[in-house]
């Protein structure tokens, strides 16, 4: 996992600060430009993963080597970095969430965003269990 972007908590902060100052009406504006820029953030790391890999290739191919497709890094959706990712992404909106909620319901608004974020991660950890311990699953 790589170190948080300085530059992207900076972008959290200031909408926070807007939302502070223009108030819940704007909340929606300005939480789908922040996820907008997360986007954009998470598109640039992919190209750039992508760029080097094929830049690697490419010099393979170049030396004379040949060039093998590289298999498809180990994607189990129910891995531990799967799950560690999940629970840190959800903490991390619970901050913006939680503030949205009590802002407009108080401590209804409070205990129906924490019941979310609880149920989901409880959904993909039982998830992960399960899949594991079924009889296919192997053992590593």
């Amino acid at each position: 996992m790589s170190a948080p972007d300085p530059e992207l908590k900076k972008e959290l902060d200031a909408t926070l600060q807007t939302r502070r100052e223009l108030g819940p009406e704007y909340e929606n504006e300005l939480l789908d430009s922040f996820l907008e820029k997360v986007e954009q953030r998470l598109d640039n790391v992919v190209d750039k993963r992508v760029r080097r890999q094929l830049a690697e290739q490419q010099m393979v191919a170049a030396r004379g080597g040949s060039v093998r497709p590289q298999p498809a890094p180990h994607t189990d959706a129910d891995g531990l970095g799967a799950r560690l990712g999940l629970a840190v992404a959800s903490l991390v909106l619970a901050i913006p969430l939680t503030a949205i909620a009590v802002a407009n319901a108080g401590l209804t608004g409070l205990v129906t965003c924490w019941a979310g974020i609880v149920a989901v991660n409880g959904f993909q950890a039982s998830r992960s269990w399960f899949s594991r311990s079924g009889p296919d699953h192997d053992r590593r």
